[in-house]
């Protein structure tokens, strides 16, 4: 309903008077905000008599909230960003329908977006509006309210700081311990761990300033704080990873350890990087009570689980876990570590950065600025009496080449490298010069891997695909009818994505015989790959489809990590 029609309604059943409804429209033109608002705030009417209007309009019926005590599985139902934004509370649930207390019932875009978004059907009761934020204070926490913190920051009198001109670090430190600024960013941090993001991005463009979350591999936005405010809350984010706030040519990183209540402790990795509009920041969440480092949870089947665990349980050789950046390899590495960490070895790690620290292992930190690289490292590994080594990437020859020689040497070597998939880390390591016999000999397992997103378990449910698709994707037309597709519907358990949490999609190959010879022959990629296949490895597609089947995780999902084989 708008203001207009509501106010026609008022005058004709007598409860206001027309120039009364015209002083209150020119206040709601002036102040923003509804009518019912400004008739309340002007004297001209009382919200109760407003509330039971509307009811008896509608034809709805009026509660007074302060008399309810509203169930916390009740209050999850609705985000608090959801709640702030309409100003509803739910109040109950009735089997499929969810009952929520509104001020204004005529909000229907309000009311489509909740019945979308929660899944449910929405049965509207209407209460006033002082009931409702207060109960929306009650029962949702306000000390970490977006809505709130931006309100604040409204009234922030900053400037920004054009980026060609010389910066005034005194000014720019004041306006860091801000408290609004202050506010802000301990919010973005602390709200990324609510959301389960990976990785904050925080990222100024020519005519807005945006943040991002990536949640489950992918990045959504979360909110564009004004631009005035875009030095300060940066210059806030280097303060903290002790970065030098003066410096905004060169990229910097640095490291920020925060306490959680509970006596938990969060570390981010940041990344500073000189953009066309100023400073880009990333931060990286490492949260070690959140790192899984068990391999039968990480999404290996079990036959190349096992290949897996021969090759890290053999005395000597090299184990390389290959993929892009995000794709999950540290944590593959970290999980192997742990199955292997005993007080009879001696375990070195070469790391940049080093993203957990491990009880019984020894792990240094690259430092390239002075000379401290992964070759450097594995020189010196090799001169302390090392029974593991885990190198974090193979970069370049002279790594490959100092690896390589180790697992010949009695050593186990664990490592990564940025390839495709497994046969073709063959021909990237025959590219840095390598010799085919060393790769052939020194080589005992290839596992190439992706992070699809999982389905949420609350709302998934079967969709239909076409049979064609599911062939076209590398279903055999045999097995096609196996295929009982599930996607999310989205929910508030998973933002209404439709995904909660990632799965592992692994491409596991050993160094069988067959292989070993046709690298030492000159084989190329696609040779190597099909012998792979006839000898029981199965290819990322494959690997993505066994998931599809199992209802882990959707086609959607199929065709964003995977590529189709040849």
């Amino acid at each position: 309903m708008t203001g207009s029609r509501l106010g026609e309604l008022l005058v004709r059943h007598g409860l206001v008077s027309d120039q009364q409804l015209n002083q209150a429209l020119e206040d709601q033109k002036s102040q923003g905000g509804r009518l019912g608002t400004s008739l309340v705030k002007l004297g001209f009417a009382k919200e109760e008599e407003l509330s039971a209007f509307l009811a008896k309009q509608y034809g709805m019926p009026s509660i007074n909230l302060s008399d309810f005590e509203i169930e916390h599985e009740i209050i999850r139902l609705v985000a608090p960003e959801i709640a702030q934004k309409y100003q509803v509370v739910p109040v109950n649930r009735a089997g499929a329908s969810l009952i929520v207390a509104m001020s204004d019932p005529s909000n229907l875009f309000a009311i489509d977006d909740l019945k979308f978004m929660t899944g449910f059907n929405i049965e509207v009761v209407v209460a006033t509006e002082s009931s409702i934020k207060a109960a929306i204070d009650k029962y949702y926490d306000q000390s970490s309210s977006l809505a709130m913190v931006m309100d604040d920051l409204d009234d922030i009198d900053l400037e920004v700081v054009d980026e060609h001109d010389d910066v005034n670090l005194r000014d720019l430190e004041r306006a860091t311990e801000d408290a609004p600024v202050v506010k802000l960013v301990n919010f973005i941090l602390t709200d990324a761990i609510k959301k389960k993001a990976s990785d904050i991005h925080v990222e100024p463009y020519e005519k807005e300033f945006r943040v991002r979350y990536r949640i489950d591999g992918v990045l959504y936005e979360q909110m564009k704080p004004p631009m005035k405010l875009r030095a300060a809350i940066i210059s806030r984010l280097k303060i903290m990873a002790e970065m030098d706030i003066a410096e905004r040519r060169l990229p910097q990183d640095g490291r920020i350890k925060i306490k959680l209540p509970g006596g938990k402790d969060m570390d981010y990795r940041v990344s500073c990087l000189p953009t066309l509009f100023g400073e880009k920041v990333v931060c990286r969440l490492l949260d070690k009570s959140n790192l899984q480092l068990d391999m039968t949870k990480l999404g290996y089947e079990e036959k190349p689980l096992g290949w897996f665990k021969e090759a890290i349980h053999k005395p000597f050789g090299m184990v390389l876990v290959t993929g892009p950046t995000g794709s999950g390899k540290t944590v593959s590495l970290y999980s192997a570590l742990a199955e292997l960490n005993d007080s009879t070895l001696n375990i070195s790690t070469a790391e940049d950065p080093v993203e957990f620290n491990f009880a019984g292992i020894n792990q240094v930190q690259m430092h390239e600025e002075i000379g401290l690289n992964f070759a450097s490292a594995l020189r010196s590994f090799l001169r302390q009496d090392p029974d593991i080594i885990m190198i974090g990437e193979i970069r370049d020859f002279e790594t490959a080449e100092i690896g390589i020689k180790a697992a010949l040497t009695g050593h186990l070597v664990l490592s990564t490298l940025h390839t495709n998939d497994a046969p073709s880390t063959i021909s990237r390591m025959l590219n840095m010069g390598i010799e085919p016999f060393l790769v052939a000999s020194a080589v005992n397992l290839i596992t190439a891997q992706r992070l699809g997103r999982r389905n949420c378990k609350e709302c998934s449910e079967a969709e239909d695909i076409p049979k064609q698709a599911l062939i076209e994707a590398g279903v055999a037309p045999e097995e096609v009818d196996q295929y009982v597709c599930y996607r999310g519907r989205g929910c508030p358990t998973c933002n209404n994505t439709g995904y909660k949490g990632r799965v592992g999609i692994y491409q596991v190959m050993p160094m069988f015989e067959e292989i070993r010879e046709l690298v030492l022959s000159g084989a190329n990629t696609a040779e190597i790959k099909r012998e792979s296949m006839r000898l029981g490895v199965k290819t990322m597609r494959q690997s993505a489809l066994s998931k599809l089947k199992e209802g882990v995780t959707s086609f959607e999902e199929v065709l964003r990590c995977t590529v189709a084989d040849d």
